[in-house]
């Protein structure tokens, strides 16, 4: 057993649920996180965002529930069959985590029309770049191109045991591809070559349609009173 710093944030407004209250903890900054560390941590519910590792500790809700896929479990349903099939074509290379001008603008560009008054449209090369990779992790950047021209992004941790979804997004006008849907599916599938057992999806949240969609992927197990449950949810 490891014993590990954390620290609880003030109440603060939920970024998910409306007229919800929402609190963290944080792993304490000046604890040295690694990849095995992290691999621990996620397993029992937590998540990261930049270098900043966390999980939900709201007092009266408990609608964030983390989410994994045990990839050699996974059935894909005759909507993802379809979206593997449209992106026959689709390529993919894996990159490492730093940053590129042509996936920040893209990143930018994904912001402003799929989620317009959110202020992460407004985020500089430094604020992009520290909110997706990290110093002490194993992250790459999956670049997905369709007809040899930029279409996504995946940025993916590559854990001891297990691959991480952090963050896909993509050119709007490459929408009727579904990269959104195919980006988990390549994980699935990569995670099957890495020989990885489960696929982090983050948080699922039932009540939420960003984050309940989830659920599409089965079997999906979901971290409850400390014990991974595989359920439909």
């Amino acid at each position: 057993m490891i014993s590990i710093p954390l620290i609880l944030t003030p109440p603060h407004a939920c970024s998910y649920l409306d007229d919800q209250q929402s609190q963290s903890a944080f792993v304490h900054p000046t604890y040295p996180l690694t990849t095995s560390i992290y691999t621990r941590l996620i397993e029992q519910g937590f998540r990261r965002s930049g270098d900043e590792v966390y999980a939900p500790h709201c007092p009266n809700c408990a609608a964030c529930i983390p989410a994994r896929l045990a990839v050699h479990d996974f059935k894909a349903n005759r909507s993802q069959q379809r979206c593997w099939r449209k992106n026959s074509q689709t390529t993919a290379i894996i990159k490492p985590a730093v940053f590129e001008q042509a996936h920040y603008e893209l990143y930018v560009r994904y912001q402003q029309i799929r989620h317009t008054g959110g202020n992460m449209a407004d985020s500089s090369p430094d604020e992009y770049i520290d909110f997706l990779s990290s110093s002490w992790g194993n992250t790459v950047f999956v670049e997905f191109s369709i007809n040899d021209e930029l279409a996504g992004v995946a940025i993916v941790d590559q854990l001891d045991n297990a691959l991480s979804a952090v963050y896909t997004f993509f050119d709007p006008k490459f929408s009727s591809y579904s990269l959104g849907v195919y980006a988990v599916l390549w994980q699935i599938d990569y995670a099957l070559v890495q020989q990885c057992e489960f696929l982090y999806l983050g948080f699922w949240i039932k009540a939420c349609q960003k984050m309940a969609y989830k659920s599409h992927y089965q079997p999906l197990q979901l971290f409850r009173n400390k014990q991974w449950l595989t359920e439909k949810p």
